[in-house]
């Protein structure tokens, strides 16, 4: 019985060994392909297997015959290059929001996409200083129910952790649900967060998403289409400095030329630079001030100086003369 099943399935049984156990310099000939499906208790004639290795080409499988030794068949063409498939074992490796557990289980799955040999070199280990994976395993699912909360255009409900100093959980809000309408998924400084408009609040709101808990749908239809309706996320994430919020403000700051990569960098090829002598530039630019924004330029060192609004800059100069307070007491 189940030999006849299996000679049912044989074209499958042949098309997973291609997949598999082929590749331009691991090709199998026919007597070996013979003896593979016969341990799976297939039979397989010569003809029918000409034939068959027709049909599989004919559905798009590329499947060469190599002459030279060592000589057979093998699929020469898949739906991924070995450089693309790096490319994404390296991108979860390094990904900080993805664990481990769920990295190890992801390059797993990509490493099915080409053959067991070259399978090998993806078992790579990307060292990235100062890497720390998430915790939470849940974010992975959490960003898939978000994207379908988006698009069947429905509220959600969920709860809301920060960390303690004892390293425990701490739900917001005293454990109360966050009421949300979900418009946007942004991953800014190796961190996803959902940009939503906040029902209770009546703002839009940004949220870590691997701090999220309990994430439910509901039946209603999401709020806050007007206000996003103006939402530029690009604009949000370029001005918003560790998805910290602050006042709104037009900035200009003067920075050494060395640091035009650094400013490009930040704020998109289009920011406004003008020359400011021979050293130096320029750059007008549109920031979320805040403690982050000011801790950016501060670890640019003595070559960038904020040089208007003044309330911006008597802000800065403010919380220099704080920290520097706080300095002089502990010494």
């Amino acid at each position: 019985m189940a030999k006849s099943s299996n000679q049912k399935a044989k074209i499958l049984y042949l098309m997973e060994l291609f997949m598999r156990e082929t590749d331009e310099e691991h090709p199998v000939s026919r007597k070996v392909l013979e003896e593979k499906l016969a341990a799976q208790g297939i039979r397989a004639e010569r003809k029918s297997l000409y034939n068959d290795i027709e049909t599989l080409k004919n559905f798009g499988m590329d499947i060469a015959y190599r002459k030279e030794h060592p000589e057979g068949y093998y699929l020469a063409e898949r739906e991924f290059e070995m450089p693309e498939l790096k490319l994404l074992v390296d991108a979860v490796q390094s990904s900080r929001f993805i664990t481990q557990k769920k990295s190890d289980t992801l390059i797993r799955k990509i490493e099915k996409l080409t053959s067991r040999y070259e399978a090998r070199a993806l078992q790579r280990q990307v060292v990235v200083a100062d890497r720390i994976k998430a915790m939470n395993e849940s974010i992975y699912y959490n960003v898939d129910k978000l994207h379908t909360a988006i698009a069947l255009n429905r509220q959600i409900v969920f709860r809301y952790f920060e960390w303690t100093v004892s390293k425990e959980i701490r739900l917001r809000r005293d454990g109360g649900n966050y009421h949300v309408s979900p418009w946007a998924l942004t991953w800014d400084n190796e961190n996803y967060y959902l940009i939503g408009y906040d029902t209770d609040a009546d703002i839009i709101k940004h949220f870590r998403v691997d701090k999220m808990l309990n994430i439910e749908l509901t039946g209603q239809e999401r709020d806050g289409r007007d206000e996003f309706s103006r939402f530029d996320l690009a604009r949000y994430t370029k001005r918003t400095f560790g998805m910290f919020g602050g006042n709104e403000e037009t900035v200009r700051i003067r920075f050494h030329n060395r640091f035009v990569g650094v400013v490009i960098d930040r704020f998109g090829k289009d920011v406004p630079l003008r020359t400011d002598g021979r050293d130096y530039f320029v750059a007008r630019v549109e920031v979320a001030v805040s403690e982050q924004f000011f801790g950016w330029i501060t670890g640019l060192g003595r070559d960038v100086q904020i040089i208007s609004p003044k309330s911006v800059v008597e802000e800065y100069r403010s919380l220099l003369e704080d920290l520097g307070k706080i300095y002089e007491k502990n010494n």
